[in-house]
């Protein structure tokens, strides 16, 4: 058997000893081969064998010059096979603040250090240029920036890029999420007494049964989605099947829904499914009296011509009316935070809960969506009074 070592004497005189192995092939099917060049015979031998055993255990790691933007780009259509475009999209700008810091690092010498102190970085400094002046990034949204590093390094320990995951043990420092939660402004959901007042406001506004449902949980892009196949009027359940979304606030997506989970039937509540009904009715008023300038879309939230209204001009419309009854504006998502919250207080199993809100989990439903505030405890302190024998008393 020939020697596998070779040796080298360099134009300055200085004796190398060098060698060539196979390390496998490369995701294209090519043969990698790597030189190894050191001082003595022994090291060459030894870092042969080193890559040999390495091979044969499936732990070698084969060299590249990846970067880490260019990993995060190769990642991102990687899940293109998992979540929708607009999901593609929300993950592409939230990896911005890593690639901006990060980008031109290769893989394989990214270091725990280097990811924690950009994480503490893109905390310290908030938003990109653009963003509202003063604002900050909210240490959830920082949250979810790092598990999408943590996600794609995963993924690169598994294709052999790099041994582990240096963002593995990185977090966000318990400090910065209690300044966060003493400092940021939460917008908070309508209370009960809000909802009503919203509700009483718009009993004869054209738009009073989708603005309802919004009412019942569901997501702007799940009203605007709603076709009057999916509303079966005679039995007062509506189904979810579709939806209406915006990608970049410009562009309307129509698509299934977001999970398996999202697509559900739920029954109508008297007040939505009797708005129902009338919205129908004059939806076949506004057919007739448009003739051939209407637009037979065969959904359930469109104009008076019949086309259908997409997300923003849900949302726009809807702050509209908040203003003229001089509530205070939130978000319709918002609302779904309401709803969630009197089904959870009012004792719906979680069960239900998470079936309603179309989710598979209730303890994420209870912890995104159910936020207990000191005037939802007013039960328990007056139980507690009963408990100490005090006398119930009439609130003034």
């Amino acid at each position: 058997m020939s020697e596998p070592v070779k040796k080298v004497v360099l134009q300055n005189g200085t004796v190398r000893y060098r060698t060539v192995v196979d390390a496998g092939r490369d995701e294209s099917g090519r043969r990698i081969q790597l030189t190894i060049t050191k001082d003595t015979k022994k090291e060459v031998l030894a870092e042969r064998a080193r890559i040999v055993a390495q091979r044969s255990a499936g732990t070698f790691i084969a060299p590249n010059k990846i970067t880490l933007g260019q990993w995060l780009d190769q990642w991102l259509e990687y899940k293109r096979r998992d979540v929708e475009e607009t999901t593609i999209r929300a993950y592409r700008m939230a990896l911005v603040h890593v690639t901006d810091r990060l980008g031109h690092v290769r893989l394989q010498e990214l270091t725990e250090d280097h990811i924690q102190d950009c994480i503490d970085e893109i905390v310290a400094t908030g938003r990109r240029k653009g963003g509202d002046p003063g604002t900050r990034l909210a240490v959830s949204t920082v949250d979810g920036i790092l598990t999408r590093i943590k996600e794609a390094l995963g993924r690169a320990v598994v294709r052999k890029l790099i041994a582990n995951s240096p963002a593995q043990y990185v977090r966000v420092s318990l400090a910065d999420k209690k300044t966060d939660k003493r400092e940021r402004d939460r917008a908070k959901p309508w209370t009960v007494a809000e909802v009503q007042t919203f509700i009483r406001g718009i009993e004869q506004d054209r738009l009073y049964a989708p603005l309802l449902l919004s009412l019942m949980g569901l997501r702007p892009a799940e009203v605007c989605g709603q076709r009057w196949t999916d509303v079966n009027l005679e039995d007062g359940i509506l189904s979810i099947t579709m939806t209406r979304t915006m990608i970049g606030n410009v562009k309307v997506l129509e698509k299934d829904t977001k999970t398996a989970a999202g697509e559900r039937s739920l029954p109508l509540p008297h007040g939505p499914w009797e708005a129902l009904r009338r919205f129908r009715a004059q939806q076949a008023r506004e057919r007739l009296a448009a003739g051939e300038g209407y637009t037979d879309s065969g959904y359930v939230v469109v104009n008076e011509i019949g086309v259908p209204l997409n997300t923003r001009q849900l949302r726009e419309y809807a702050y509209r009316v908040m203003r003229r009854l001089g509530l205070r504006q939130v978000r319709l998502y918002d609302a779904r935070h309401s709803v969630l919250k009197a089904l959870a207080v009012s004792g719906v199993p979680d069960v239900i809960l998470a079936a309603w809100a179309g989710h598979t989990n209730a303890a994420f439903t209870k912890k995104k969506y159910v936020s207990i505030e000191a005037e939802d405890m007013r039960g328990a302190a007056a139980a507690l009074d009963v408990f100490h024998g005090a006398e119930p008393k009439a609130l003034v």
